[in-house]
């Protein structure tokens, strides 16, 4: 893997989650418009199956979850996935964007054996480009879910901290930079030409820098991170 694509990489799964949530904004809308998308932007939850009485452990951030399921198209309750039709759980981190954001809202506190639908809104599912040909852009979706087993999962690295070279709680250009050179130079990689690498650093600012001040702060960047400071 060269420089250029370490960098794609980092600006891929940084740009994943705001490319999901940007889906459902609307430029000139006002307060009333904005209640209305909020309203709209929210993951119904329906129990199928209620927890089991003597639950002791819900689901919680980084747990490793086993899950069978059956996705359906809201619209037309068209089936194009089920984890049932391959006889294989799927499983997953909880809370670490590794499914879409639907899944990483809809499955907490959840018990083993519990059955959940949800009913996912575009925004946080497969947004304006849908996915392939299965699912349509700004597609709703529904899940139908089960919890099969919860493991212990390892929070994943805290990116935004490794980043943070001066431990301001802001990511300037140069530290995103420096930070993606050492990558590069961990993985034995020589840079690519300097036009590249700033393109790739004025695209991962465009995405992430929301109030555009030249910065990108704790809780615009979408990377893996932890919530304290």
């Amino acid at each position: 893997m060269n420089f250029r694509c370490i960098v794609m990489l980092f600006a891929i799964f940084l740009v994943a989650t705001v490319t999901v949530a940007d889906d459902g904004e609307e430029e000139g809308t006002n307060s009333q418009g904005e209640e209305e998308s909020a309203v709209d932007d929210e993951v119904t939850i329906e129990i199928i199956t209620p927890p089991p009485e003597d639950c002791q452990r819900k689901s919680k951030r980084y747990d490793q979850l086993y899950m069978h399921y059956v996705a359906t198209l809201t619209e037309s309750g068209k089936k194009f996935d089920a984890s049932y039709d391959r006889d294989k759980p799927f499983d997953f981190q909880l809370g670490a964007g590794q499914v879409i954001k639907g899944w990483d809202e809809g499955l907490f506190d959840m018990c083993v054996g519990e059955k959940r639908k949800l009913v996912i809104p575009p925004s946080k599912g497969y947004g304006k480009t849908g996915a392939g040909d299965r699912v349509p852009p700004n597609a709703s979706l529904t899940f139908e879910v089960e919890l099969l087993s919860i493991k212990d999962g390892v929070p994943p690295p805290n990116i935004f901290k490794q980043i943070d070279a001066d431990d301001d709680n802001l990511l300037s250009a140069e530290e995103v930079s420096d930070y993606l050179k050492k990558q590069a130079s961990k993985a034995g990689q020589r840079q690519e030409d300097k036009d590249n690498h700033n393109q790739m650093i004025t695209e991962i600012f465009n995405h992430e820098d929301k109030d555009k001040d030249g910065f990108i702060s704790h809780e615009e960047f979408t990377g893996p991170k932890h919530e304290e400071l």
